[in-house]
């Protein structure tokens, strides 16, 4: 989750690119994922899980985007802050990612499960999993990071001292790192997210109930939004792979490869820096169809109603299920279910009054 490769040249005009995007990240993110945080904690009194996710994944991308003036003051004039602040906030960044990557996951796993086995999400939010669940997220990303603290490094470029460098000890060890990285981080994730979505196509296009269509489209527009982002940066990091494993038989071609990916390392970084920027601001078109009131927002009304629907997302989704499985199960489910839902209490009235 690196935001920075070790490389002998930076781009000057990448550098620039850069300091540009991570600024506009920071003007538009910083305050959109504290008003994401303020609204929920304020203003949604009872949070399903999926709400809950989206508060751990503001929290992440708020303390990846606050790093970002250090960033930006350090490409501009120097890294002036030491060599301990420069490990410390790489560490918290890739920390932050790592978290960002693991919720945005389960959010869509948790989808998966809502729309294809409605019953075992039920049961699943009963058993009250996710405090654990998120803090072994928190405890992972951290601990995924610690490779980190060894290897950055301080460099200097043109009269700069930069905190974007790395120091491996060997190829072997930048091998195991990089690919740690790339496949914990991204491929392993990307990999699950498509199945979770590949297999929801279909149910998501049937899907009689706006409110679970929306809800599903609006986590499905956050896994895009983190595969734009982050793509750059993981392909970066398989151009370092190339590298090594070429530059001895092929040192020509090798050098071209790390040219490129020399002057794609840091738009690629602040695209990773994008993906903590975006996602209020999907909140926020999402939340356009809600009509909003006087000292009421729509991002408001939206969680809400994330929020108020979960617990009959089950029940709504019994469409889906063969009639008779509904004619067997109807008096002996229903009345398991939350009471607050207006077709589970028709249907247990239907069934007592047989």
């Amino acid at each position: 989750m690196a935001t920075a490769e070790s490389q002998p040249e930076i781009p000057g005009q990448g550098l620039t690119v850069a300091c540009v995007i991570l600024a506009l990240s920071f003007v538009v993110g910083a305050p959109g994922n504290l008003f994401v945080i303020w609204t929920i904690l304020r203003h949604v009194k009872k949070r399903s899980h999926t709400v809950v996710l989206i508060l751990h994944l503001a929290v992440a991308d708020l303390l990846v985007l606050i790093t970002l003036p250090l960033w930006v003051y350090s490409f501009v004039r120097s890294w002036i802050f030491g060599l301990a602040t420069c490990k410390a906030v790489v560490y918290t960044v890739n920390a932050c990612m790592y978290s960002s990557v693991f919720l945005i996951t389960i959010m869509s796993v948790e989808r998966f499960v809502a729309v294809r086995y409605p019953f075992a999400s039920a049961g699943w939010r009963r058993k009250q999993a996710l405090h654990k669940l998120l803090l072994a997220v928190w405890v992972a990303a951290f601990l995924f990071s610690i490779p980190v603290l060894p290897t950055q490094e301080l460099g200097d470029y043109e009269g700069l001292q930069l905190c974007t460098f790395k120091q491996y000890t060997s190829d072997a060890e930048e091998i195991t790192l990089v690919l740690l990285e790339t496949i914990v981080g991204f491929f392993a994730p990307l990999t699950i997210l498509v199945v979770c979505y590949g297999c929801l196509y279909s149910r998501i296009a049937q899907m009689n109930f706006k409110s679970k269509r929306k809800s599903t489209g609006l986590i499905a527009t956050v896994v895009i939004a983190f595969v734009i982002c982050w793509t750059p940066h993981h392909i970066g990091n398989i151009l370092s792979l190339v590298y090594i494993g070429i530059k001895t038989s092929h040192p020509e071609v090798a050098e071209h490869v790390e040219e490129v990916r020399e002057t794609m390392t840091f738009i690629a970084g602040a695209m990773a820096f994008v993906s903590s920027t975006v996602n209020p601001v999907l909140y926020a078109f999402a939340a356009r169809s809600f009509r909003t009131s006087l000292g009421d927002t729509g991002i408001q009304k939206l969680f809400r109603h994330i929020s108020s629907m979960a617990t009959g997302e089950g029940n709504k989704d019994l469409h889906f299920t063969s009639k008779k499985q509904i004619s067997h199960t109807q008096s002996s489910q229903c009345c398991t279910e939350s009471k607050s839902h207006i077709n589970i209490l028709d249907i247990c009235e239907r069934a007592s009054s047989c």
